[in-house]
């Protein structure tokens, strides 16, 4: 089977309409994208956990509707151009859209990341290229954190370069529940995982099941009612890899959630922001950069130490 993709360039007050309009006149799937990208006016767009852009489109947008190849693609657009009222039928042009193998197409798209000295994030349809490394076996998903990411590598190496056998562990914004699992294949004891998301609460179960880890999964509010030392305790290693704004936020529960002596690890923070981060926390534990990566930084500190701990030694 082969399909027709529509493809019109329109202005950011239009996209949004068209794109739902489009889809009511018998489009299978629409898109918005950037018209200019890859020239010197394309305009990125960012949007964090609770801020996201109001409109999902740009100044000069593109809105791409997927059809079968057989369907009437001028009276599609003319069908969702009079739904918008809009003045005139926008010009439109089409491309193929050739059969694929997707599945195998997407899974071919994510291979084994190697990460630290011995992680190995392995997808289900890929061997382990070390069988005798710490293997997690996690498919590409809807929840944030497959190792790809440098403030999800950050982590979990941090995790592997400081070993706490036995110890509990707290992992907030944990998304996929990779960096719980690093913990608990490192040795931890009582672990445990948090997030805002219903849907990654689930994932992570599913993905600590699937590589048998012991870890138990949180709504924020479900945390306050979970087993008592959950609820109420200090856990000997906190980390959360959110973003800086909402991490500066939580300075006063994340930090009360570390045990005295606790380690307390933060990512999802650019190198411009480390400084501010670290003052948000600073009345509560001292914070350092312990590591770099392509802008973004792990801040880490101990609970009632007077000094920052130091950064990464090259061996690590």
């Amino acid at each position: 089977m082969s399909w027709t993709e529509v493809v019109i360039e329109i202005a950011r007050e239009h996209a949004e309409a068209l794109s739902d309009a489009l889809m009511e006149a018998g489009a299978l799937s629409v898109s918005v994208e950037d018209a200019d990208e890859g020239t010197d006016q394309e305009k990125p767009m960012f949007g964090e956990p609770g801020m996201e852009p109001t409109e999902a489109a740009w100044d000069h947008s593109r809105v791409v509707a997927l059809t079968d190849v057989d369907a009437d693609q001028a009276a599609i657009v003319a069908e969702a151009a009079a739904a918008i009222k809009l003045a005139k039928v926008p010009a439109f042009t089409t491309r193929s859209v050739a059969d694929e193998d997707w599945v195998r197409l997407t899974q071919s798209q994510f291979a084994p990341i190697h990460i630290g000295k011995n992680i190995w994030v392995v997808p289900s349809w890929h061997e382990a290229p070390d069988p005798d490394g710490l293997i997690l076996e996690l498919d590409p998903g809807l929840a944030f954190g497959t190792g790809s990411h440098p403030t999800t590598r950050l982590c979990m190496e941090w995790l592997e370069a400081h070993p706490a056998p036995g110890k509990t562990v707290l992992d907030y914004g944990c998304g996929s529940g990779i960096l719980a699992m690093v913990a608990k294949k490192m040795g931890a004891g009582d672990v445990a995982g948090v997030d805002i998301d219903p849907q990654a609460i689930e994932s992570a179960k599913d993905n600590a099941e699937r590589n048998n880890c012991d870890i138990a999964y949180y709504l924020p509010d479900q945390l306050a009612t979970a087993r008592p030392e959950h609820a109420t305790g200090r856990f000997d290693t906190v980390v959360a890899n959110i973003l800086s704004s909402p991490l500066k936020l939580m300075a006063p529960m994340l930090a009360g959630r570390v045990a005295p002596g606790g380690a307390l690890i933060l990512s999802g923070v650019l190198a411009r922001q480390a400084e501010e981060v670290a003052e948000a926390y600073a009345p509560f534990i001292k914070l350092g950069v312990w590591a770099e990566q392509d802008g973004w930084v792990a801040l880490h500190g101990r609970m009632g130490s007077d000094t920052v701990p130091p950064a990464r030694s090259t061996g690590e």
